[in-house]
């Protein structure tokens, strides 16, 4: 018994196209496995009650968190344990990022999870904090980010945008919602934008 196993492990170790098929066999498998279930459970393919769509100001504040690298440091994660519950509140649910494309989580904190930073400071705390982040918190590493400040929204895309949301990916924008985004953005900062974002993040679930 001993002596045939190790001829087929022999066998595959010789082979190297015989055991890359057998490795795209077992990935294959264990994905199948894995993710075919989730597609049929409710709870990760509806939203959770009150979550509520983007406003434009909101919508176009997450391209700018994205355009700056905002999730390269900051995770939208709440792991269920209870160091993390304790700290940032209820743990992250799939229903929360049903209309999140692409979706936010990230895998690294630098600086502290965000995704239910929604309402625990005031906009003039956000604001002050993305000009001078050691004004706020002496010891943070995070860049400041003047630029925010001058820079204005055109609004040009953003009612393609929400129509792209809500014909792709079922995002439940109405008529009325994407034909105001332009005049919704009109005269806003990139800094109201992204305040604007960070305080929509986690009301869903508390």
């Amino acid at each position: 018994m001993s002596s045939n196993s190790n001829n087929r492990h022999e066998l595959l170790e010789r082979n190297v196209g015989l055991l890359a098929i057998f490795i795209v066999f077992a990935i294959s498998w264990g994905a199948l496995v894995e993710i075919t279930p989730l597609i049929f459970q409710k709870q990760t393919t509806e939203e959770v009650q009150n979550l509520k769509p983007y406003t434009a100001l909101q919508l176009e504040g997450r391209d700018i968190y994205i355009r700056e690298g905002c999730n390269v440091c900051h995770s939208q994660m709440i792991r269920p344990f209870r160091s993390e519950t304790e700290r940032y509140g209820h743990y992250s649910v799939a229903g929360e990022s049903v209309w999140e494309h692409p979706f936010l989580w990230g895998s690294k904190r630098t600086g502290p999870d965000l995704a239910r930073v929604g309402g625990r400071y005031s906009d003039e705390w956000h604001r002050v904090h993305l000009l001078n982040p050691r004004e706020l918190v002496p010891e943070s590493n995070m860049p400041a980010f003047p630029w925010l400040e001058k820079n204005t929204l055109d609004g040009k895309y953003t009612q393609q945008k929400m129509t792209l949301f809500r014909d792709k990916f079922g995002v439940p924008y109405t008529d009325e919602q994407i034909a105001n985004a332009t005049k919704d953005v009109e005269g806003k900062t990139e800094m109201d934008a992204i305040i604007a974002y960070l305080q929509s993040l986690g009301h869903a679930m508390k």
